[in-house]
């Protein structure tokens, strides 16, 4: 479920530095929250947010992902930028460096319309 990260949200970066995403306070509990601002664990302790975020990871960013765009069909794109600001995406272009670049910008956190790809999504390369 999508969150605003409230202040005071606190970063948590992964060892190479890379923000994962946030952990605040709830209570005397915590919450950890993605780079995508979705709830990774929810009144849990401090190790065992910075554990969820780790676990989760940035690896899921370069997944294709679908836009429901339409009633018509869902267009897959490839997540390009994320920031608390907004979630920037790219109309699939499976590798071609000659193809246009076509960038849609999406507001953050993750808007319900942009999904993981799933099965019996429309063969990408028919849409």
């Amino acid at each position: 479920m999508p969150v605003t990260i409230p202040e005071p949200g606190i970063e948590h970066r992964r060892d190479d530095g890379e923000l994962v995403g946030w952990i605040r306070p709830e209570g005397d509990r915590w919450t950890a929250v993605d780079i995508l601002g979705r709830v990774v664990a929810t009144s849990v302790g401090w190790l065992e947010a910075e554990e969820a975020l780790e676990e989760r990871g940035l690896a899921f960013l370069a997944d294709p992902w679908m836009l429901d765009d339409g009633p018509d069909r869902p267009l897959r794109v490839r997540i390009v930028e994320v920031t608390p600001a907004r979630i920037r995406v790219k109309l699939e272009d499976f590798g071609d460096a000659g193809a246009p670049l076509q960038l849609l910008e999406l507001p953050w956190p993750i808007p319900g319309r942009l999904r993981a790809a799933r099965p019996g999504d429309p063969d990408p390369y028919t849409l």
